[in-house]
């Protein structure tokens, strides 16, 4: 569900593998792979998988053995499982390929069989038809495991065909603890969309990382910082031809001028825990803000600059009027 950047890569690789895949894509994006094929490019290759794909779930015929995996940006998880819900048998296993935390959760309530994948691939999705995996022969980390814990043999199942299909896996008891840790990686997602990839690893986003890992401990939330950290460290992302990797999936999200952002259920999570434990975010609080309008409003990714949030922040933690002075 869901055949960008990531769905794209990861259903384009298992089917180019020999693996059973459908696609659900709608639009030009998924009328040029029913006519074109899908396009996968990568630093050694560029192939075509002719893999089938659907504008919707009303063309398919889902069975209790079949894995549905989810790729959507999180903002469009709910629809996406109320049209599961009247379309598969409660036993399907769902399978969150995403970021954030909330997305299992929703899953969950509407499933038994719920699975949350640690992502680690550098994609994009730019053009109908085409997605771009910037690592090879290896096209990334999905390490996986089910929500909220424990291992079972759909889990191991998945593993191996992902291990099959040029990805990295490994199935975690405790898939929790490591996405929350991914959460705190990906708070600067919005630095490079609001600021521009040059900034993504300034002084902004270590702030805006600083106060997710502190208010995570405010709140009581265990995440393994040292194990994704290393994790992280394996992924070597190369250009394709002279084409390095753009801005991670935030930044797509404004330079395809979707009208939304994902930025909710990143640094909006730390927005939300920060509120319940009364742990002061306000970087992650501005990022969200800066980002939604910018989606809304369809601009361009990279249009503030460091000064310019700089400044923002600076007027929203000292209103006018606590600036004037008292006689």
């Amino acid at each position: 569900m869901g055949a960008g950047a990531i769905g794209g890569v990861i259903g384009g690789r298992l089917h180019q593998h020999g693996h059973d895949v459908v696609l659900v894509a709608h639009g030009r994006h998924g009328e040029a792979i029913r006519r074109d094929g899908l396009r996968i490019e990568s630093p050694d290759e560029t192939v075509v998988v002719n893999v089938p794909a659907v504008a919707g779930l009303d063309r398919l015929e889902i069975g209790g053995d079949d894995v549905v995996l989810l790729a959507v940006k999180s903002q469009d998880t709910a629809g996406i499982l109320e049209m599961l819900v009247s379309h598969v048998p409660p036993s399907v296993a769902v399978v969150c390929a995403q970021n954030g935390i909330e997305n299992e959760r929703l899953a969950l309530r509407r499933f038994a069989n719920v699975y949350g994948v640690v992502v680690m691939c550098p994609s994009a999705y730019l053009e109908p038809g085409v997605v771009q995996v910037f690592m090879a022969p290896t096209s990334g980390n999905l390490d996986l495991g089910r929500h909220p814990s424990g291992g079972t043999e759909v889990a191991y199942a998945i593993r191996d065909a992902f291990r099959a299909s040029s990805f990295r896996s490994e199935v975690l008891e405790d898939i929790l603890r490591w996405k929350y840790a991914k959460l705190v990686s990906n708070l600067d997602n919005a630095v490079e969309a609001v600021c521009g990839p040059e900034h993504r690893r300034g002084p902004i986003g270590e702030l805006a990382r600083q106060e997710g890992a502190a208010c995570l401990h405010a709140a009581g939330i265990d995440f393994e910082e040292a194990g994704c950290a290393a994790r992280a460290a394996t992924i070597r992302s190369r250009p394709i031809g002279d084409q390095p990797r753009p801005g991670a999936s935030s930044w797509q999200s404004l330079a395809r001028r979707t009208g939304t952002i994902e930025t909710d259920y990143l640094n909006g999570e730390i927005v939300l825990l920060g509120r319940l434990a009364g742990c002061p975010v306000p970087v992650n609080e501005l990022l969200q803000k800066l980002a939604n309008s910018m989606a809304r409003n369809r601009k361009p990714p990279g249009t503030v600059t460091p000064e310019e949030f700089e400044a923002m922040l600076e007027a929203r933690s000292h209103p006018r009027g606590h600036l004037e002075k008292r006689p």
